[in-house]
């Protein structure tokens, strides 16, 4: 086999049926693999670079299994680094497969085409684990370290680069019968005792999830309902308890909770802005749940950590917890009542609040929704129902602009039988706008809904509130979105009112084809002080 042969047929016995790729000269014969795999494997090409990264990101994201795209190195690499360093935030199992120069020039500074200095440290300090293939015989040990690597303890993307003359290079090949063993998941038992008791014991027990609970939805809500104890959650953790539970609360209200609370259990999430925002006292017993061991000592250490597979470590503490457990009153009340202040404070934000109440009645609840760093993408972090896990797409700590579309296609390709909606804004659609191409090419029915008020508005609200109205760079001047969907053979839609964007989903989606929504509008409130809440102890 050839290198790249063998790659991709590792590939395929680790279960990687699709690759997001671009060709180019540099990986040619990886693509004259990928040709000759037949049926067995689908190739979706974008029109660039950084949407091939994203659209491996969106479907990690949504299946919670490794996923592949390919780049030629150098600008190639760079364009694809956005969403290597999204995924690296959101913990998600991305492969990128990345050319390379000759293999003998590689760093020695010729000036090949694409030639970049340390390509692989470079990808190295955005990735989990990245390694070079330099022959036929190494290839199947790599890929399945790499994606070995991608699944393990904390998933995270990871990245293998390869010489293009090494791609064409052959050799006797032996090619892994199985994918290598995760590690086992053990339990601490002391641990777990030590954990159900604080807990057991605790009056006011508040859980706060992150995206490392997402396999943990039954899990969550046996514990939650065993302390009643309401579930906090915010971005990557919505949808793993269903909003509609009864102990279920949005982040504002997981706030108004956090100053009375006398335990905390944190499953799967950076815990940071509690614990660096909200504040910690004595008074506050954390409990906390994680597979990296490194990221419960950040900040503040726990009172109790567990380091495991979070649906693993709460069915252990799930079986010990009635042995400390002390019976409390139910917090119905209590919670309607903030729920009720919450309604009333999301009243403010409108139009972005209808907006989300049209989208939620048109998208089922097994849709997905990918949001965007666009003012209605802010609101739906706190105002949009999510029933699922894995439905609420929200680009994590990086937060960076334009990732919306390319990972909505890939969320579509790899769930092709779910709606899947993309909103952004004017600023964000104009990063990948040509994918628009992409969604036909490869038919890809995505919704995407453009919010334009021609200005990037956050960037606008904050010279106006606190630089004395000195705008400067965040005006915008935008196409008709709707004539340009139109020109790439997309349906278009025009809503002005919530009514009319609930009526437009309800067609775009029946078309079972890409379309568009355009919805011009004009400034929108604020809702970052439901977002960026005040210290409240500590």
């Amino acid at each position: 086999m050839s290198t790249a042969e063998a790659t991709v047929e590792t590939l395929l016995r680790h279960e990687v049926d699709t690759v997001y790729a671009l060709p180019g000269l540099h990986n040619d014969p990886l693509f004259d693999a990928f040709y000759h795999t037949g049926e067995r494997l689908r190739v979706i090409h974008p029109r660039h670079e950084q949407t091939a990264a994203y659209m491996a990101l969106g479907a990690a994201l949504v299946t919670g299994k490794p996923q592949a795209f390919a780049v030629v190195p150098g600008p190639g690499m760079l364009n694809a680094s956005s969403a290597l360093l999204t995924a690296y935030g959101m913990n998600a199992p991305v492969l990128g497969l990345i050319g390379q120069i000759p293999q003998a020039d590689i760093d020695r500074g010729h000036g090949h085409l694409h030639e970049i200095h340390d390509q692989l440290g470079l990808m190295r300090h955005i990735t989990k684990w990245a390694d070079r293939i330099r022959s036929p015989q190494e290839a199947p040990r790599l890929v399945s370290e790499a994606i070995w690597q991608a699944r393990s303890g904390r998933q995270r993307p990871v990245a293998l680069e390869c010489a293009l003359d090494t791609w064409a290079q052959r050799a006797e090949v032996a090619l892994p019968d199985a994918p290598l063993p995760l590690p086992f998941e053990t339990v601490d038992d002391e641990a777990i005792e030590r954990a159900a008791k604080l807990l057991g014991q605790a009056e006011r027990p508040i859980l706060v999830l992150g995206g490392g609970a997402q396999e943990a939805s039954a899990e969550v809500a046996r514990i939650a309902e065993m302390l009643e104890a309401p579930v906090s959650s915010y971005r990557r953790g919505r949808g793993v308890i269903s909003s509609s539970h009864r102990l279920a609360v949005d982040m504002p209200v997981g706030h108004r909770l956090w100053k009375d609370a006398d335990a905390v259990l944190a499953i799967g999430t950076r815990f940071f802005i509690q614990n660096g925002g909200w504040g910690i006292d004595d008074q506050l017993k954390v409990v906390r749940i994680d597979i990296d061991p490194e990221e419960p000592d950040r900040l503040r250490r726990p009172d109790v950590a567990l380091v495991g597979d979070a649906a693993v470590q709460l069915r252990a503490l799930i079986a010990a917890l009635p042995r400390h457990n002390r019976k409390r009153a139910p917090r119905d009340e209590e919670l309607n009542s903030h729920r009720a202040w919450l309604a009333e404070r999301l009243s403010r934000l409108e139009p972005q609040l209808g907006f989300l109440k049209a989208i939620r009645a048109a998208l089922p609840e097994d849709g997905i929704f990918v949001d965007e760093v666009c003012q209605v993408g802010f609101a739906s972090r706190v105002a949009l129902p999510i029933e699922k896990p894995r439905t609420f797409l929200s680009p994590g700590y990086q937060d960076n602009l334009g990732w919306g579309l390319g990972t909505a296609l890939g969320a579509k390709v790899a769930m092709p039988h779910r709606k899947v909606l993309s909103i952004t804004g004017d600023g964000g659609a104009m990063y990948q706008i040509g994918e628009l191409a992409t969604a036909v090419r490869h038919n890809i029915a995505v919704v995407l809904v453009v919010f334009d008020n021609g200005a990037f508005g956050n960037v606008r609200r904050i010279q106006q509130e606190r630089y004395g109205n000195r705008l400067i760079a965040s005006d915008l001047h935008n196409p008709n979105f709707a004539q340009l969907a139109e020109s790439f053979g997309i349906a278009s839609f025009k809503a002005v009112t919530a009514n009319q964007l609930e009526d437009a989903l309800h067609k775009a989606f029946a078309l079972d084809a890409p379309a568009l929504v355009w919805v011009p509008h004009g400034d929108m409130p604020s809702p970052w002080d439901l977002i960026m809440m005040p210290r409240v102890r500590g």
